[in-house]
């Protein structure tokens, strides 16, 4: 592992100057798993909830989320994201719903933030939807899972 990217050689929160840097094709897919009960996720999946469509909404809240992330991330870099793509899965097996959150630019940073941010505030929807509902969800496993494009390369998680 290297060192902390943001922190000048005094220790001070900076942010990374990335001027010099190519611009490259920048991939990242972070996730979110929202755990509820069983007759939560009936009412989101037959879109019967009085507020509306829950997945529908969750979606373009991800996407709104992942355009605003460095109004959200302090030090994040303002990024022309070529691309947001947040697909929502309901997963009758683990009464839950299934997010998955895809960025993508040509640039010369990575896109990881703003893929988590998708992830996490389409989790954070659904909640916000359905806690009247049922206040014992859970929002679970927020992670990237794949990193491509830069000097570094691919990453994927294991």
């Amino acid at each position: 592992m290297t060192g902390f990217t943001h922190l000048n050689d005094k220790g001070e929160a900076h942010m990374v100057d990335v001027a010099d840097k190519p611009d490259t094709t920048r991939v990242a897919v972070a996730e979110a798993f929202v755990a509820m009960q069983p007759e939560t996720l009936a009412l989101i999946v037959s879109g019967k909830h009085k507020k509306g469509d829950v997945l529908a909404t969750a979606r373009v809240a991800g996407i709104m989320a992942a355009k605003k992330c460095p109004e959200l991330i302090p030090l994040c870099h303002t990024l022309l994201l070529t691309s947001v793509k947040v697909d929502l899965v309901p997963d009758e097996q683990k009464n839950g719903v299934y997010i998955e959150a895809t960025c993508k630019l040509n640039g010369k940073t990575g896109v990881e933030m703003e893929a988590l941010t998708a992830a996490s505030v389409a989790a954070l929807t659904i909640y916000d939807m359905c806690k009247a509902v049922d206040r014992g969800m859970e929002i679970k496993h927020v992670r990237l899972n794949t990193k491509q494009g830069g000097k570094s390369g691919l990453w994927q998680r294991a």
